[in-house]
Formats: structure tokens, sequence, C-alpha cells
């Protein structure tokens, strides 16, 4: 018999579930605020809370569930790893929640559940190998083949976020300089902003300087492209993938497809760069899918 599937995706900000049926439609769908500020015991009840209204929603039938999360749960240790929500990092997250659940559970990184929602449900339907980008607060990537996370050896694969761009670079949450993350993600650009000019600006308003030629946008996102092109030619140079699909906050930037793309293509080893690089379909919902998706 197909179970319904129940997914969370646990963000730093909000905590936001799903319910799907055994066809894949949407039935229920609800988000709360995290609350991280009050700890990681509350973060698992904030969790308990929202999975048993995903379970009263089907009245309790037969389900799968997954949850996606910033970070990794390490395969050597079982805690989680890299993620930025700080206070959950050297935490059992999936031995906790599965003890206060009472089922066994599934968790990838919430970049892993943007790109299989965007593999099988979105924009890289029909792809083989799909790497799916997230450059919202932070930056991440995930790797699907053949419809299956490739989550790698370490549980890091995918995650271009945080290779080195430049070892002089701004200091990263993990402790590295000049991660990828530090420059392209919205955070990073935010802060590079007010580096250089000395004034802090929200990304939304440095966007529409640079459609209006505001120089110092304009001069400012220059450099955002660049950044942009050489992550994603060093992405691409070594994972050749057949599409690449952007999502978070900074992939509704719609100078990316051009003068973003024009920086890639520069840069990437080869005659003619044919890899599609494309915005995504599913919106703020692909992290919740993917994680009903990866569900067990």
């Amino acid at each position: 018999m197909s179970k319904h599937r129940l997914g969370i995706d646990l963000g730093g900000t909000k905590i936001e579930g799903v319910v799907l049926d055994p066809a894949g439609r949407e039935l229920f769908r609800k988000r709360v605020p995290t609350e991280r500020d009050h700890g990681y015991q509350h973060i698992l009840n904030r969790v308990k809370t929202l999975h048993d209204e995903l379970v009263n929603s089907i009245a309790g039938q037969p389900s799968t569930f997954g949850i996606g999360t910033p970070g990794a749960i390490s395969p050597r240790t079982g805690l989680l790893k890299n993620s930025n929500t700080v206070c959950m990092n050297g935490q059992p997250v999936k031995t906790d929640i599965e003890k206060i659940l009472g089922r066994p559970i599934e968790i990838q990184n919430d970049a892993n559940c943007f790109a299989l929602a965007e593999a099988l449900m979105g924009a890289g339907q029909g792809c083989p190998l799909v790497f799916g980008v997230i450059m919202g607060t932070g930056c991440g990537g995930g790797i699907v083949y053949q419809g299956k996370v490739l989550a790698g050896l370490q549980g890091i694969g995918g995650e271009w976020g945080h290779m080195s761009i430049d070892p002089n670079g701004p200091l990263c949450f993990c402790g590295k300089r000049g991660c990828v993350e530090t420059f392209i993600s919205g955070a990073g650009l935010e802060n590079r902003y007010a580096e250089q000019f000395g004034l802090r600006k929200p990304l939304k308003e440095i966007e529409k300087e640079f459609y209006a030629g505001e120089t110092r946008a304009v001069e400012f996102m220059g450099g955002f492209f660049q950044n942009f092109g050489r992550a994603l030619a060093n992405l691409i140079g070594i994972l050749d993938p057949d599409i690449v699909v952007l999502g978070g906050g900074v992939s509704n930037f719609e100078a990316l497809y051009s003068e973003g793309l024009s920086q890639v293509r520069k840069l990437v080893l080869t005659d003619v760069m044919e890899t599609p690089i494309v915005k995504n379909r599913l919106g703020d919902s692909a992290g919740v899918l993917g994680a009903a998706l990866v569900g067990v």
C-alpha cells in the first residue's frame, strides 16, 4: 500500500511542514517560526508539534517522514555538522528526533532536498544529473543522479558554498576564509557591500539601484557576477551536470541569467558551454517538498 509523505523543512527562521498524498498531491501545509534563540531542545519540540499536526491532518494514516535542514549528519559520529543554526551542531539530531517521535526518519541537507524536488518535480525533470544551488541567507548545493541524492562518503556532496575562492577573503562561519557563501549569498552580499562602501543596505535595494544604473551598485554587482561565474565554473568543471537549477532569494535576480551566465561561460574549460543554468520552478516549496520525498 502506498503511503502519504510528510516533510519538514527546518530552517533558521522558519519550520515548514507539508503532507503529500500517495500520488504526490499536496494535502496540507503549515509554517511556524523556528525560534532558534531558545536553543536546541526548543527546536526539537517545535518539530514534534508540527509533525503531530501533519499526522493528525491525515488521521494517522501510514506515512513516511523526512526532514531537510542546513548542515549534514556525519556518517562517522551521527552528529549534525556545518549548520548555520549553530546550536544544532554537534548534536545527535536524527537520534533525538526519532526518540521524541517514536518513528524512524530521514534527515537530508536542505540543499539536497531542494535539488531532489527540482529534479523530480521541477526545472530538472528528465535530466539525469542535476545540480541544485541555494543562494539565500547562506549558499549550498545538492547533487541528484538518476533521481537519487548523492550525499557522498562524508555527507558533504554538493557543498559548493564552502569552496574557498579567495584564501584571503572574508571569514566564514565555518572557520575558513573566502568561501563562496561569503561572496554570493544574500547575507554575504550585504556584508561585502557594507565593507566596500561603509553603508549597509538590503540586497533588494542594491538590486533596484543596479537596474537604475546607479554607479556604485553597478560596480558592486559586477564583482558579484564575477564571483558567481568563478564559483559555478569550478563546479561545472568537476561535475559537468546536465542542468544547474538556482534557488533561494538571490536566484530571483534576473541579471544572473545574463551577466552572471556570461561570466560562467568565460571561465568554463570547454569550447562551448552547453550547461543550462536555470531558475527553479518550485520556488519556496522546493525544500519542504524534497524533505517529503526523502522520507522513510
